[in-house]
């Protein structure tokens, strides 16, 4: 049996509670807060833009609170750290508890910059414990599916790929959010989800060309970029924090193979895949079982458990997703193309 503390208690941590719930082999051991909000285990009221967003109210028998990020790591009940606290902390956390002997698992983004992610990612590959950045759509349903597709090249190869996660900005944790020299705005904490997976199936892009703009956090917002992919495959992603309050969160994705076209869309709940095959009546692909956040938990404590390093996603793929995102930012700026 694993125990698990987590450090920083908002809609992340809830939403990781949730997933450990759902898991065999891993006990909440610890909650770890310096400010102390929720170390009561109350989440009542902590909610986010994915999930089913249910009242979390833990009870708290057999589950250490603390304030203190040096007796957690000191704690020799608890095997793996989860931090989800603002990414202006995760390199030292990271690094602490790296050094204390823990397995890691952080959230994205890595680092804001990415002379900070290679420090992360330097010590992790030197360290006694596994490391794992949480880079869920990798291992989303949907999102696993179109990775396996397009690796199998079971339906040609792909000509284009759209990837749209645009959403209201958070209503929750907004003095880190809005703060963009810390968060990166929109571009870092929400659209690296769909950098990172742009890379998972191309690879590293040789170039990208974004356009953006701030709105809130000081930092890009909105971005739209081309990527330059090594198959020659027109692949572009939009992300945003700027709309409107009362959008909500849209999750898409368009890839159009030789031989098929496939479409997600978180909102058509459960006809969120569609496949449009050559000779074939248009059909929707199932997407059973745990949402992403389940199986990336899942993938790192079966790691764990049989001694193998996390193989789906590393502390150097999260390293390059900050490098492209820097690229992104960069191009904005600049308003031209920028080489990787």
């Amino acid at each position: 049996m694993l125990h698990v503390g987590i450090i920083g208690l908002g809609f992340m941590a809830a939403t990781h509670i949730k997933a450990y719930q759902q898991l065999e082999g891993v006990k909440l051991g610890a909650l770890c807060n310096p400010s102390g909000r929720h170390l009561d285990g109350d989440f009542s009221k902590v909610t986010g833009n994915v999930g089913d967003n249910k009242p979390l109210v833990l009870e708290m028998h057999g589950i250490k609170a603390t304030k203190s990020v040096n007796d957690l790591l000191s704690d020799p009940d608890i095997d793996l750290i989860d931090i989800c606290a603002p990414t202006v902390a995760h390199r030292d956390l990271a690094i602490a508890a790296l050094k204390a002997g823990k397995h890691v698992l952080c959230e994205k983004p890595l680092a804001r910059a990415s002379t900070t992610a290679r420090q992360i990612a330097a010590a992790a590959e030197t360290a006694k414990g596994f490391f794992m950045p949480a880079m869920c759509m990798r291992f989303w349903p949907g999102w696993a599916w179109l990775k396996e597709a397009i690796d199998s090249a079971r339906y040609g190869r792909v000509l284009a790929a759209r990837f749209r996660r645009v959403a209201e900005p958070p209503a929750w944790g907004q003095k880190n959010f809005f703060n963009g020299a810390e968060s990166g705005g929109g571009l870092f904490d929400l659209h690296i989800h769909d950098t990172d997976f742009v890379q998972f199936c191309f690879g590293r892009p040789k170039s990208v060309f974004s356009t953006g703009y701030k709105k809130f956090s000081g930092a890009i917002d909105h971005v739209v970029t081309q990527y330059e992919v090594g198959s020659g495959a027109t692949v572009h992603a939009e992300g945003s924090w700027a709309m409107v309050p009362g959008f909500g969160f849209s999750m898409t994705y368009t890839v159009n193979f030789e031989r098929a076209t496939a479409d997600y869309d978180l909102a058509r709940s459960a006809d969120t895949l569609r496949l449009c095959e050559e000779g074939q009546t248009p059909r929707t692909i199932p997407c059973p079982g745990p949402d992403g956040y389940v199986l990336e938990l899942k993938h790192m404590i079966d790691s764990i458990q049989s001694g193998r390093p996390p193989s789906i996603v590393t502390g150097r793929d999260a390293l390059s997703a900050v490098e492209i995102c820097e690229a992104e930012e960069k191009s904005v700026t600049l308003r031209q193309i920028v080489t990787l």
